[in-house]
């Protein structure tokens, strides 16, 4: 950053935002959003740390930007909201070149447009050595359309967007240094390029009989929890029923590794798990895949499986 001071650097960003007409954004001290009548906001935040959910002398920048902004407009999709904005704040090391900051806001400003997803401020301090990005995103539903954890109801079937356990293969190509042919680099780039389900979820939230949603972030293991916590439920899975991509099969039988316990335990896969009554669920037209239901008590079962999948936790 010898070239590009902070001022520089905020005015460099401003100019490449594209804001809506009645929003307010870089330039005052707030941000100035106007509220909508019969509208709740969303509002939710997430950190990435350099040597904890990166590592700088892997990840390309371009990667990183777009990553910072997938995992923070997936909470949006959890809720099925539609997006108003988000907010940067990063701090850098000194000796970070102007061009890495470049094309980590390529990266940022690419799934900001792709998803409508405004930046419209945030804050940039220097760090003594380590990359710090904070992301806040803001986003809307009609009132009483937001789709939570505690909706589940008993008799609901259990399903998910997408395939699961990519995310934490590709981390595993990464932390083991693997050799990356197509398979590893398929499933790296799952790791670094995630799409949020945005209007999957926004999909989703219109659907009467779609009950509890969130993404999956700590793997399923886990977040299936919150849902028999918030809710007071409880959730049989069918083991062999979680979608596994091709790719990641034969990565596991490649290295030995047990696909389900990525699938369950890996985490970052930001798909969406989601409960639905029966008859509502033959009307979604959003590709799923039903893994289990929801029942009557407050455990988890695994049916199919003798073990305890019990996801990814950050203490």
């Amino acid at each position: 950053m010898s070239k590009l001071g902070e001022f520089e650097l905020i005015q460099q960003i401003r100019s490449s935002v594209i804001v809506p007409e009645n929003i307010q954004g870089i330039g005052d001290d707030c941000a100035v959003i106007p509220q909508q009548e019969g509208y709740e906001t969303l509002v939710s935040t997430d950190m990435l740390m350099e040597g904890v959910h990166f590592l700088r002398e892997d990840v390309n920048p371009y990667q990183l930007g777009w990553k910072s902004a997938a995992v923070n407009f997936s909470d949006i999709a959890a809720m099925g909201g539609e997006p108003i904005g988000s907010f940067l704040a990063f701090s850098l090391p000194k000796n970070l070149s102007d061009e890495w900051i470049a094309r980590f806001m390529e990266g940022y400003q690419a799934i900001s447009q792709q998803f409508s997803f405004p930046l419209l401020g945030g804050d940039t301090t220097s760090s003594l050595d380590r990359i710090c990005i904070c992301v806040t995103v803001l986003g809307k539903t009609k009132k009483g359309l937001s789709r939570k954890r505690n909706s589940a109801q008993v008799g609901d079937l259990v399903c998910v967007t997408g395939t699961l356990g990519d995310s934490a293969a590709g981390l595993d190509v990464i932390l083991n240094k693997r050799e990356r042919k197509e398979d590893e680099h398929w499933l790296v780039n799952r790791h670094y390029h995630p799409t949020p389900r945005l209007f999957e979820g926004i999909e989703l939230a219109k659907t009467e009989g779609v009950h509890a949603m969130m993404d999956i972030s700590d793997g399923i293991g886990s977040d299936l929890r919150h849902i028999i916590e918030e809710s007071q439920v409880g959730i049989n899975i069918q083991v062999e029923t979680i979608p596994l991509s091709p790719q990641l099969r034969r990565y596991c039988t490649t290295n030995h590794l047990d696909a389900i316990q990525l699938a369950t335990c890996g985490g970052e896969d930001y798909e969406l798990v989601f409960t639905v009554s029966p008859e509502a669920e033959k009307q979604i037209t959003v590709a799923h895949t039903i893994i289990g239901t929801v029942t009557a008590g407050n455990e988890l079962n695994w049916e199919g499986s003798n073990k305890e999948y019990l996801g990814f936790r950050h203490f």
